[in-house]
């Protein structure tokens, strides 16, 4: 074909060469089937510009030519005697023609679209209808409509990750992998009688359970997220916290609904997959909403439930617009002492006495530093929500088994990236880089105090404002920091080394990097390709259908599942030594 034929259209890389390197016909080629051979000749339809008409297509013949009137381009491909594969008869490849001019192509069916897309989808299941028809046009040089597009995609995704409806029957079968695959994990899925409708779902690997029981603090995050795709539902996770501060999902349940009953199924599975450290003393972090505070108290009724303080800053932000009043705000969430807490709490009723009602609502016994119990060690806020939110992102396109894999395949990812970090820091590092970082500035701040002994392991750290006790056998400072945060304060930092104390020994040990490898010790093994689940299909009995709770039809009037739409508050700049608000550590004065 001309070049000047085509429109202004040109194949992929500007190339009619090359496109039809890619798109070749010869007398003798074979092609598996039939269907096959329609495709072959779809793209190269589509690559070179030109439109194609079937003349015949039956089980043993397929024949097209170009539409165009009088162009005598034409293929007969013919089955082949005794085998299953067609082969070309006869071609006459030249165009006369000048193609098609625009950019619409009757060739470009929704078959093709999906065809075309399923490699990007295979990575990207969030990618949009408008993104496909753009690359589409670039690629391709074909427009393609919105519905073209959105149905393409509805088909590839069937085709690769297979429809929601296959993956509410496949979940037993896929729960036994996960328990075949993974021992000591725990996998189990609830359906509701009769009618066999998915309600619950809750999948706990064995890795990062041993990791939190045996290497991190003793805290838990609780959060969920909602799940918008064709049948609706929420994604609830329980994460630990490593000695970094990256969350660690240990269990994760997807059910029909967000209710108070869930909550509390999932509460009681966490209780009996913790064991006896479920009687022990836990910290709990949460927004504290819906049923997970009566939960948290009927399954886990020895744990300290405390606010996540994003949600309590957020409130706080919200109702009270002065700078000066949420300053204060932050010095009483960071004062360590029920003294200074108090102090800060009465400076703020005196500016804004509504804030008793506000402190009503979210009582300083379940967020504020001076009187949560508990072994936070400096966390305060959910690091798991946006993993949840970003999950559940995906989970709008996937069935609930592909959305379960992908989690699993990034919890594989961690471990094994977490592992090599832990393996690197081991051989220069006795702590984690964070922690180191945390000791070097209380041993640099630590030279301004005057050490005076006691006795063997009580101190006196005596400066120009204040005397501080340090009790280096019980590791704490009357400042209450060491306690708080588990890393000595420079008040203890100057009492160990005026004792020639290694000031690092005496950070609690969910810092150090041998806890950190711990953590990461166990891999998570992956499961096997659903095509191999079949057999486990065939064997379990149990029938799960689609639950009763599905998206209603149409575009929805707005968006609700962007992780840029978590309700927080405008950027505010805020100082890392003193917590103030309108200046950054580099240009704090504050003396510490």
């Amino acid at each position: 074909m001309a070049e000047e034929g085509m429109g202004g259209l040109r194949p992929l890389g500007g190339d009619e060469d090359e496109a039809a390197q890619s798109y070749s016909l010869a007398v003798g080629q074979e092609f598996p089937d039939v269907e096959t051979c329609r495709r072959r000749l779809k793209d190269l339809a589509i690559a070179m510009h030109f439109d194609l008409r079937i003349v015949k297509s039956d089980r043993s013949r397929f024949i097209a030519k170009c539409s165009k009137e009088g162009c005598p381009w034409r293929v007969h491909v013919a089955k082949c005697p005794g085998v299953a594969t067609f082969s070309v008869r006869t071609l006459q490849g030249e165009h006369t023609c000048e193609g098609i001019q625009d950019l619409h192509h009757q060739q470009a069916s929704v078959g093709w679209v999906a065809r075309s897309v399923e490699a990007r989808l295979r990575d990207n299941p969030a990618i949009k209808p408008k993104e496909i028809l753009q690359d589409i046009r670039e690629q391709h040089g074909v427009a393609v409509s919105y519905m073209q597009a959105w149905r393409g995609k509805e088909r590839s995704l069937a085709a690769v990750h297979g429809t929601f409806e296959d993956g509410y029957r496949l979940l037993p079968a896929y729960c036994h992998q996960i328990r075949r695959t993974n021992p000591g994990s725990v996998a189990l899925v609830c359906a509701g009688a009769p009618e066999g409708c998915f309600q619950r779902l809750f999948v706990a690997y064995r890795a990062p359970v041993a990791g939190f029981l045996q290497a991190c603090r003793p805290l838990l995050e609780l959060d969920r997220a909602p799940l918008k795709g064709k049948y609706l539902g929420a994604l609830l996770c329980a994460a630990a916290v490593d000695a970094e501060g990256a969350a660690l999902p240990v269990a994760m349940a997807v059910v029909d609904e967000e209710t108070d009953a869930n909550w509390m199924w999932f509460a009681s599975e966490l209780r009996r997959l913790l064991g006896p450290s479920a009687d022990k003393m836990l910290t709990v972090l949460s927004d504290r909403s819906g049923g997970i505070a009566e939960a948290v108290e009927a399954n886990l009724p020895g744990a300290v439930h405390g606010f996540c303080l994003r949600r309590v800053s957020e409130s706080f932000r919200e109702e009270f617009k002065n700078t000066k009043l949420v300053n204060l705000f932050w010095s009483a969430v960071h004062a360590l002492t029920p003294v200074e807490f108090d102090a800060r709490a009465g400076e703020m009723l005196e500016m804004a006495p509504e804030v008793v009602g506000w402190f009503q609502r979210f009582p300083p016994g379940l967020w504020a530093a001076a009187y949560l119990e508990g072994a936070r060690r400096g966390h305060t806020a959910l690091a798991i929500t946006e993993l949840l939110y970003a999950w559940a992102l995906e989970g709008h396109e996937l069935p609930v088994v592909q959305l379960m894999e992908r989690i699993r395949s990034r919890l594989a990812d961690w471990f094994e990236e977490r592992r090599g970090l832990g393996i690197a820091w081991a051989g220069s590092s006795y702590l984690v880089p964070s922690a180191e970082k945390l000791v070097a500035e209380a041993v640099a701040d630590s030279h301004c105090y005057q050490v005076l002994r006691a006795n063997k392991v009580e101190f006196e750290i005596v400066s120009s404002e204040r005397t501080n006790i340090v009790d280096i056998q019980a590791r704490c400072c009357s400042c209450r920091r060491w306690q708080v945060y588990g890393v000595p304060c420079a008040h203890a930092a100057a009492a160990l080394i005026s004792g020639g104390e290694d000031v690092r020994l005496y950070v609690d040990d969910c810092f150090t990097v041998a806890k950190y490898l711990e953590t990461y010790a166990l891999p998570i093994h992956a499961v096997p390709d659903r095509a191999l689940w079949q057999e486990d299909v065939a064997e379990l009995d149990a029938v799960v259908r689609p639950p009763k709770i599905r998206r209603p039809p149409g575009r929805p009037k707005k968006k609700l599942l962007r992780v840029e739409n978590l309700k927080r508050p405008k950027r505010v700049v805020q100082c890392g030594r003193c917590h103030l608000l309108g200046h950054s550590q580099k240009k704090c004065t504050m003396p510490l």
